[in-house]
């Protein structure tokens, strides 16, 4: 019998379409994304989960006194975007240095 191979989503479509300037809502709240963090190391401190490979620092615009937070949840039928990214907006993305 030959063993299955189960392909894994991509880091894009985890992440979705949530990139710098892009407001998205569901069940949880309506976020603001205002950093998107592209390195393994750095995700995983963020998100105190050694297997992070990103993380998306969002504000939940809901509430008046929303403080930035770090989440890793992959996009899902259950998000949906209400304002797509700022084109112009530099890459927030982080890369380590050389």
């Amino acid at each position: 019998m030959m063993p299955t191979t189960i392909a894994l989503p991509s880091t894009d479509q985890e992440i979705g379409p949530r990139r710098p300037g892009a407001i998205y809502q569901n069940t949880d709240g309506r976020f603001e994304v205002l950093a998107l963090i592209t390195h393994p190391g750095e995700a995983a401190k963020l998100l105190r989960r050694d297997s992070a490979r990103w993380a998306v620092i969002v504000r939940d615009t809901l509430r008046p006194d929303g403080q930035p937070f770090a989440v890793g949840s992959v996009w899902t039928t259950s998000d949906y975007l209400i304002r797509s990214a700022k084109e112009a907006a530099p890459s927030a993305a982080f890369a380590p240095a050389a």
